[in-house]
């Protein structure tokens, strides 16, 4: 399943949540529900915002990698070198 970062949009908090790509998460509640997490003091009907990220695809080619795929530059800071 593919993971998601969330915001609370009442405390600015981030989690993430794996779900199934046709699910898309609108409360408090649902996240809690999803991430196995207690709502705490803040109210469950409180609205949560999926947040936009890089994603995380992995190649089947890769699977047998534990360490991943090295990066084309050779050593860059999270990924982040701009190499193809």
């Amino acid at each position: 399943m593919p993971t998601y970062d969330y915001r609370c949009d009442e405390t600015g908090d981030v989690f993430e949540v794996k779900h199934r790509m046709s699910e898309v998460l609108s409360t408090w509640q649902e996240l809690c529900e999803r991430a196995n997490l207690s709502p705490g003091e803040i109210s469950l009907e409180s609205s949560v915002t999926r947040l936009a990220t890089g994603g995380q695809v992995v190649k089947r080619s890769n699977l047998g990698e534990p360490a991943g795929p090295a990066c084309g530059a050779g050593a860059c800071g999270g990924g982040m070198c701009g190499t193809n």
